[in-house]
């Protein structure tokens, strides 16, 4: 097992500029981790709005069906998202760059700079969230079944393209690669009522096309969510079942090593529902390390234990984590947000788990 720390820090930090995410994550979180995100900071603070803004919107082949319907021009949940289609005639697309790998390499650069003034540890990684192709290509909403299969050959084509500009640009003992999978999900779930068949194939295609092009010495995890857009969890799961069977999956088909699965957790209120944790016992993780989405901002250390106590009857050994990032989270601001959850997770001893039984 190449990962064994205590938590994972999923992405979203709240904060305004890389620098300000870094110090702060490294501050708060630097002994409870092995690899620090640079925040998804400006543009990329609303997830895949940045793929449709950035990558979508801007492409020839591409038009525009309708505008969000939210007052203030950001759109509040998934419906208020822009719709876009294939431009009529057009049968292939082609995405030349992909804007959110020149952001990674340009927050390398802080993190290295970081890392020499001693503010960031030696052997923590950097680590870059990438969104999987159905979250980053949603916005095909108009139809579907007939403009998905087009967006989502084209941005395969990019990630794979783009996968190698990021390796040769930072060090693979330096890197870790999260996938970002949360319309995934729930498109499995069959609750997107714009998808159409193939729900599962759009998820574990890539699963074995992309993530065997990752050098085998950058570290590799899947975050497995339900999204938090515009609260958490978009939709509720009866219980962890979907997410297994996912995350069985990615370990089994990846072709290469994958070293860490975060699984979104529960409501509260499902704190100790057994049901809900007990898919856990037929996880295969492998020699990933397992982190359960389970630190929530309402009820603190004691509802973290709570849910550690239930999950620890069905998995024996697993770390922590918010069940998303930081992305639309209370708090008065983003460094009181992220010193209670280093506060929360600290206090509650995760560690501690009991034995599976």
């Amino acid at each position: 097992m190449r990962v064994s720390s205590e938590l994972l820090l999923v992405g979203s930090l709240p904060s305004d500029s890389t620098e300000a995410a870094l110090r702060s994550a490294a501050g708060f979180f630097g002994d409870l981790v092995f690899a620090l995100p640079d925040g998804e900071t400006g543009l990329r603070a609303g997830w895949v709005s940045y793929e449709r803004e950035r990558l979508v919107r801007p492409n020839a082949g591409v038009v525009t069906v309708q505008e969000t319907g939210s007052p203030t021009g950001l759109p509040r949940h998934a419906y208020e998202t822009p719709v876009f289609a294939v431009r009529p005639g057009v049968t292939e697309l082609r995405f030349d760059s992909w804007p959110r790998i020149d952001d990674a390499i340009a927050s390398y650069a802080v993190f290295t700079a970081l890392r020499a003034e001693g503010v960031i540890a030696q052997g923590l990684r950097f680590q870059v969230g990438l969104p999987f192709p159905s979250s980053a290509m949603n916005g095909f909403k108009a139809d579907f079944a007939r403009d998905y299969p087009v967006a989502g050959r084209a941005f395969e084509d990019l990630a794979a393209r783009e996968i190698a500009r990021l390796t040769a640009a930072i060090p693979a003992s330096d890197l870790a690669i999260q996938w970002d999978l949360a319309y995934e999900i729930q498109d499995v779930e069959r609750v997107l009522a714009w998808t159409c068949e193939g729900a599962w194939e759009r998820f574990a295609g890539p699963v074995t096309r992309l993530t065997r092009l990752i050098p085998s010495d950058v570290l590799v995890g899947y975050h497995l969510c339900y999204g938090t857009f515009p609260e958490w969890p978009m939709y509720e799961a009866r219980d962890m079942g979907l997410l297994v069977r996912m995350a069985n999956f990615a370990v089994a088909e990846s072709g290469r090593p994958v070293d860490w699965l975060h699984l979104a957790g529960p409501r509260y209120l499902r704190s100790e529902d057994r049901s809900f944790f007990r898919p856990l016992v037929d996880l295969e993780p492998g020699g990933a390390r397992v982190y359960l989405g389970i630190v929530l901002p309402i009820d603190g250390a004691a509802g973290l234990r709570r849910r550690v106590d239930t999950a620890s009857r069905y998995i024996s050994d697993f770390g922590v984590a918010r069940y998303c990032g930081f992305g639309r989270q209370p708090g008065a601001d983003g460094t009181q947000t992220m010193r209670e959850h280093a506060r929360v997770v600290r206090e509650a001893g995760v560690r501690q788990a009991r034995p599976a039984r």
